[in-house]
């Protein structure tokens, strides 16, 4: 197959000859205008207004947590969730290599130090046999808590990235983190509408992590969701979100470090309107899926499919080619043409500001990097586009 072919087939796919086709953008096709006028109407456009409280409520139905509580990004979202579960400064958090830099940036912003494991290929998120290999060899137990015995640091979390929607296997990884008393913060913010063994993705953990940034598949522009099973931790995080202001009707009086991280419901009131298309906006992302697979079989492109017992959102739907020159190739290529293609992130221990961080050795990650192409994603919506750009 050449790289022509599949930038036809994208052209024929999202119906456009010509035009630039993106990567992944938004589509407003609901009550998205009703509800912002409402909350403009209403003047409560900041973070207190009932759209915050409804699309919380939305997230929690959807997903099956107990309580979700809104951020103003899903990289806030994680920071929150690091801190209330006690992670403190000098503390590693094992995570992987191949993943959005907001990961890492969150645990740093703790004062934590990442330690880079390797993924599983036919997940491409975190390896729960790489993790309890890693963990054999360089942790031990004092006092019910795992300690790195080389750098005699607490191991306080293990964060796994659903990469592209595609959920990690959790059941193997959850034994991990439960044989070695660290906590699990599942970063599902490429993965809402992603179901593994029947069970959303961010709700096996301590605490969940949503994004809606405006290329995700539900977007509020920007914006972020802490999913949790616990009451008192929601409790807590909608408190710190909120600069820790004890309420009272006019004093202004803090009970702890708090911050400006909530939500606002101008964006909130985006959010509920897009929740409400979610059941059709991962229907057709699965039919386009579907359609990929079926183009790339036989070919020397690979198309990923969602792995076994599971099911994903395809968010961003991911081929993979033979090596790191035929990865360039097609980048180059497709996007000379206009079709938007990207590779994988820079794995995060190549950063000049994470390459000093400990890292297993990590196969995989770097094979995926140097294959991983990502190729158009967004809903299709016949006449969308048309309509936009005709306005």
């Amino acid at each position: 197959m050449s790289v022509n072919e599949l930038i036809s087939f994208v052209r024929e796919t999202f119906n456009e000859p010509e035009a630039f086709i993106p990567l992944h953008d938004p589509r407003f096709i609901g009550n998205e205008k009703k509800y912002l006028n409402d909350c403009i109407d209403s003047n409560f456009v900041s973070s207190v207004g009932e759209y915050v409280g409804k699309f919380e409520k939305a997230c929690a139905d959807y997903t099956g947590a107990k309580y979700a509580v809104a951020a103003m990004n899903g990289t806030a979202a994680l920071h929150i969730a690091l801190m209330l579960s006690d992670v403190e400064r000098d503390d590693e958090i094992l995570t992987q290599p191949l993943t959005f830099i907001a990961t890492a940036n969150a645990i740093a912003y703790t004062g934590a130090h990442p330690v880079f494991i390797d993924v599983d290929k036919e997940t491409m998120g975190l390896s729960p046999s790489a993790l309890q290999t890693w963990l054999n060899e360089n942790a031990e137990m004092r006092n019910a808590n795992a300690y790195n015995k080389k750098t005699n640091r607490r191991l306080a979390a293990v964060v796994p990235m659903h990469t592209f929607g595609h959920p990690v296997k959790m059941n193997e990884l959850m034994a991990v983190c439960e044989q070695w008393n660290i906590p699990c913060i599942e970063d599902a913010a490429e993965s809402l509408g992603s179901y593994y063994h029947g069970q959303h993705t961010g709700i096996l953990g301590k605490f969940g992590i949503l994004s809606f940034n405006g290329n995700k598949i539900v977007t509020c522009g920007g914006g972020g969701m802490i999913l949790t099973n616990d009451e008192a931790l929601a409790k807590k995080a909608k408190h710190i979100t909120t600069q820790a202001k004890v309420p009272h009707a006019w004093e202004f009086v803090h009970d702890h470090i708090g911050y400006n991280y909530r939500l606002t419901n101008i964006s909130a009131a985006l959010g509920c309107a897009q929740m409400e298309s979610m059941p059709f906006f991962i229907e057709e992302k699965r039919k386009l899926a579907a359609k990929y697979k079926s183009f790339f079989e036989n070919s020397e492109f690979t198309f990923f499919s969602e792995p076994a017992d599971c099911q994903s959102n395809y968010w961003l739907n991911v081929i993979l080619v033979k090596d790191l020159a035929t990865r360039n190739e097609v980048l180059k290529t497709t996007n000379e043409k206009g079709v938007m293609t990207r590779p994988a992130w820079e794995l995060m221990n190549r950063l000049p500001m994470f390459k000093e961080c400990e890292c297993a050795p990590i196969p995989n990650a770097e094979w995926l990097a140097d294959r991983i192409v990502n190729i158009p994603s967004s809903v299709i919506v016949p006449g969308y586009r048309k309509n936009i750009t005709g306005r």
